[in-house]
């Protein structure tokens, strides 16, 4: 039997509606406008992270590399030198690192003649906070590497290293013999750490026309001297 296309689409209409009413219920939430499932820790601000504290670099200075050294000394280690005042090293920015180096030939005639090679280096580190490192850390980090750098200097043989204590706050000292222009020389380089900065010091010497090689342990005894002066420099250049 057929019922009339009217009385059809009145049961229809009326069939629909509990869907209808379950589609709006499903969709609705408590009235307040937010998303089901929304709170309130989902509209708050990210916590901004903190910056690591870093403690400030001690030394902001570096003495005057060529002044480093009183004239005496120089004049004691370095005989026969034409420059007392040293030769300075190109530097772009002389409050982080800087050099000077003096040199001479002591001429005793038949009796033959001793070189002498002066040079001092001073390194200084800033203090990092995007790497949360200090000054200090940097430069203890850098000292390790320098006294590598003279242990592992091309041609050096009998390599010595032994602490030196009373210089700066750690300090060590290199000692070897080098072949050049057909003579031995005899090193002893300082490497000295004072809180953030770093003093390297080389002397080197030998004897010609028959002079006698200057020896190992008075050397080092001079080097050392050289170092402690030029350690002092650097905290009195921050005064």
């Amino acid at each position: 039997m057929h019922r009339s296309a009217p009385r059809l689409t009145r049961i229809l209409a009326c069939a629909a509606v509990p869907v209808m009413l379950v589609v709006a219920g499903c969709s609705s939430d408590s009235g307040d406008g937010k998303p089901e499932g929304s709170g309130s820790s989902s509209s708050a601000a990210p916590k901004a992270k903190k910056t690591p504290t870093v403690a400030p670099a001690k030394f902001t200075e570096l003495p005057d590399p060529c002044e480093s050294i009183a004239r005496k000394t120089i004049e004691d280690l370095v005989p026969g030198t034409k420059a007392k005042s040293g030769s300075a090293g190109r530097s772009t920015d002389a409050a982080s690192r800087g050099s000077c180096s003096w040199n001479g030939l002591d001429d005793n005639g038949v009796k033959g003649s001793q070189y002498r090679w002066l040079d001092v280096s001073f390194l200084r580190y800033d203090s990092d906070a995007t790497l949360a490192v200090s000054g200090e850390q940097r430069a203890k980090d850098n000292y390790a590497k320098e006294i590598a750098k003279a242990q592992a200097t091309e041609g050096a043989k009998d390599v010595k290293s032994t602490p030196a204590p009373g210089i700066g706050n750690e300090a060590t000292t290199v000692n070897y013999t080098l072949e050049k222009t057909g003579e031995d020389f005899t090193y002893a380089v300082v490497v000295a750490r004072t809180e953030n900065g770093l003093v390297t010091l080389t002397y080197n010497g030998t004897g010609y026309a028959g002079a006698d090689n200057p020896s190992s342990g008075d050397l080092t005894k001079d080097a050392l001297k050289a170092a402690k002066e030029a350690v002092a420099s650097v905290a009195a250049a921050n005064k």
